[in-house]
């Protein structure tokens, strides 16, 4: 489902949308506390390390699952990247494809059996942190510095998945941005034992776009982090264009890209998911851009997935 994320969920006043909403948000959190006392936990074989997260897109799971996977294979591991199968998260499928084998089903459950029975010896689940069928050894939850929690509202009310009451159920949090204190006693409020790391993006092929005019255009949870990435590294952002998360792009709409981009004298530039969502008549005309997560104390991280294997 394609939408943009509500003004009022990143506000820290109340709204009159949230307490509107509020009824709503209750019901869902009533179902959710029941779904988690209720559903039975499937434990397997191989460890299970999950990388979730609380707040609704945008925290960086699919890059630090791909990092993640790195870390395994330099730990001699044979990893697998675990999804639930949604046809619009496809983008998200193609990039991990790049690194290793992806397994889905409606049922994550389903998909660690296959993985298990193809001799993967250890899963990256991307998402699931509310699946409470399966048993985890190590859960991760991603935060992005400059969002955190929004409101403070669980959905639809705010953009969270759970509150923060969860950090009970994580191991480690990663925490993409800068240091913050005052996030930081917030987690542990919840989680005195809970470890926490914090990430950067790495633009690897900056330099291809540095002295040239550019039209950024992103489809993804967080649009507003790939403009800061490129502000950050000095690119010229003649025009900034966002989408709806998992946006597919009509030939139209790339058609008018690439005239108004010609028109401005610009190149065109967007994020490497965006580019797996386009048709691939017009990828001649659109540059993408490489990313990689960089993990601050990146050896006491290793340390913790050293723990479970």
């Amino acid at each position: 489902m394609n939408f943009f994320k509500p003004n009022f969920w990143d506000k820290n006043q109340i709204s009159f949308f949230s307490i509107l909403l509020f009824p709503l948000t209750l019901l869902i959190n009533f179902l959710v506390l029941l779904k988690s006392l209720t559903t039975k936990k499937n434990k397997f074989s191989i460890p299970i390390i999950c990388i979730g997260n609380l707040y609704l897109g945008g925290t960086g799971k699919t890059p630090l699952s791909i990092e993640v996977f790195k870390i395994l294979k330099n730990l001699k591991k044979d990893p697998v990247f675990i999804r639930k199968k949604y046809i619009s998260h496809q983008d998200e499928v193609n990039l991990q494809e790049q690194f290793g084998k992806v397994f889905q089903s409606t049922k994550r459950v389903n998909a660690i059996s296959n993985a298990v029975l193809s001799n993967a010896n250890i899963v990256i689940m991307d998402d699931g942190f509310q699946d409470f069928s399966i048993n985890k050894n190590l859960s991760i939850l991603c935060f992005n510095e400059k969002l955190w929690i929004g409101n403070g509202f669980t959905i639809p009310s705010g953009p969270l998945r759970e509150n923060l009451s969860s950090l009970q159920r994580a191991n480690c949090v990663m925490i993409n941005g800068n240091k913050n204190i005052n996030i930081e006693k917030e987690i542990l409020k919840r989680n005195s034992k809970i470890k926490i790391f914090y990430t950067k993006y790495n633009a690897e092929n900056i330099n291809m776009f540095k002295g040239k005019k550019i039209t950024a255009f992103a489809g993804i949870g967080n649009p507003e982090s790939f403009f800061q990435l490129l502000k950050y590294n000095k690119i010229n952002i003649v025009k900034e264009i966002k989408f709806p998360d998992h946006y597919t792009y009509s030939d139209k709409e790339l058609e008018n890209l690439c005239s108004n981009s010609k028109n401005n004298n610009t190149l065109l530039l967007t994020t490497e998911k965006d580019y797996f969502r386009i048709n691939k008549k017009y990828k001649n005309n659109i540059n993408c851009l490489k990313i990689s997560v960089e993990i601050e104390n990146k050896e006491q991280f290793i340390n913790e997935i050293r723990k479970i294997i």
